[in-house]
C-alpha cells in the first residue's frame, strides 16, 4: 500500500518554506496553554483546505464548535465518541464511489480522523482496529493529553503511572493511576499500516513534517500526537511548550516514525534529563514519592532501550 516514491519526493518541510494559512480559526474557546489546539493547527496547515475531518466527541470538538458557530475553514463533521474510525472509512468508501461514477473529479481529498486518547485508547478502538485492518486511505490523528479532560478529568488507558485524576485520586491505599500508559502507537504498528508516528508540538517541524509523509501514504496512517493539558495535569498555561519538550528530552515521550515496519527514533536525546524535571511540573504528580520516581526512571529507561532494539532489529544489515 505504500507508495515509496511518493515519500521520497516530498520536499522536507523547514521554518522558511512551513505553510502559512491557518484552517482552524482564531476565537476557539481553548483553555489558556492548550498544546492540543496548538498540534492541531499545525497538522491542519500541513494538511490544507482540500481536507475533511471527522471529529469524535472531546475537548477539539467542544472548544471549536459551540452551536452556531465553528472555528473550522474545512469541511468537518462531529461524531460519537466510538465511530470516528468508521466514519472516516466511509467518508473514504464514499469519495472512491463517487469518483468511479464520474459525479466529482479525481482530486483525493485528505480525510483526517481526529479523537483524543480516551476515544481512541478506550472507547474508539474496536472502529480504529477495523478501518486499519481494512486498509482505509485515512490519517488517524490521536490528540492524547492523558485523561478524559472534557467530561472532568477522568482516567484513560492513557493515563501515566501515579497519575492524580477524579477517577485515581490520591488516598491511603492507592496513589493515582495504578497502571502503565497503554503502547496504542504499538498496536496500530501492529496492524501492518504503511505509516506510524509519535509528535509533538515542542518540535513543530518534526510533527509537521510526520503529518505530511502520513497523507502521502497510500492507506491508513496513525500519528499520535503529545498534548499538555494545563487544567487536567495542574500545570502553568505559559509553560506548555516547555513541558512538551521535556517530555522528550526526558524520554517520557519519545518521537519515532515506523515505516512499513522499520521503526526510526527521530530525535535522538543525546544527554537525557532525569525523569523528576518533567513530572515535577506537574501537580498531578506531586504525591510521588522517592520510589515511585525511581521506578518510573527505570520503566522509562526500559522503554526507549526496547525503541532501540527495534530500531536496530528492523534496520537493514
Amino acid at each position: 500500500m505504500l507508495n515509496s516514491s511518493a515519500l521520497e519526493n516530498l520536499e522536507k518541510i523547514t521554518q522558511k518554506n512551513m505553510p502559512r494559512e491557518d484552517m482552524i480559526s482564531p476565537g476557539h474557546r481553548a483553555c489558556q496553554g492548550c498544546a492540543e489546539v496548538l498540534a492541531m493547527a499545525m497538522v491542519m496547515k500541513v494538511a490544507g483546505p482540500n481536507t475533511i475531518v471527522a471529529n469524535a466527541t472531546g475537548c477539539m470538538e467542544i472548544i471549536t464548535s459551540p452551536f452556531p458557530q465553528t472555528a473550522w475553514k474545512i469541511p468537518w463533521m462531529h461524531v460519537a465518541f466510538n465511530n470516528t474510525s468508521a466514519v472516516a472509512s466511509g467518508i473514504e468508501a464514499g469519495i472512491k464511489a463517487l469518483e468511479r461514477k464520474g459525479r466529482i473529479p479525481a482530486k483525493k481529498p485528505n480525510i483526517i480522523a481526529v479523537g483524543g486518547d480516551g476515544a481512541t485508547f478506550d472507547i474508539g478502538i474496536q472502529a480504529l482496529s477495523g478501518a486499519l485492518e481494512r486498509g482505509h486511505n485515512f490519517l488517524y490523528l490521536c490528540l492524547d493529553n492523558e485523561a478524559y479532560m472534557n467530561t472532568g478529568v477522568q482516567r484513560s488507558s492513557a493515563t501515566p503511572l501515579g497519575a492524580m485524576t477524579t477517577t485515581s485520586p490520591v488516598g491511603s491505599k492507592f496513589q493515582g493511576q495504578q497502571t502503565w500508559k497503554k503502547d496504542m502507537p504499538g498496536i496500530a504498528a501492529a496492524h501492518n499500516i504503511p505509516y506510524v508516528a509519535t509528535a509533538n508540538p515542542g518540535f513543530h517541524l518534526d510533527l509537521m513534517n510526520k503529518v505530511q509523509k502520513a497523507l502521502a501514504v497510500d492507506g491508513p496512517a496513525y500519528l499520535h500526537v503529545y498534548s499538555a493539558c494545563p487544567t487536567g495535569w495542574r500545570s502553568k498555561p505559559e509553560k506548555s511548550i516547555e513541558i512538551s519538550k521535556l517530555a522528550v528530552q526526558t524520554n517520557i515521550f519519545p518521537l519515532y516514525e515506523i515505516i512499513e515496519g522499520k521503526l526510526t527514533i527521530t530525535k535522538n536525546i543525546k544527554k537525557p534529563k532525569p525523569v523528576v524535571d518533567y513530572l515535577k511540573t506537574q501537580r498531578r504528580f506531586a504525591h510521588l514519592k522517592e520510589d515511585d520516581l525511581k521506578f518510573i526512571q527505570e520503566q522509562t529507561d526500559a522503554n526507549l532501550a526496547r525503541l532501540k532494539k527495534l530500531e536496530a532489529d528492523s534496520s537493514p544489515e
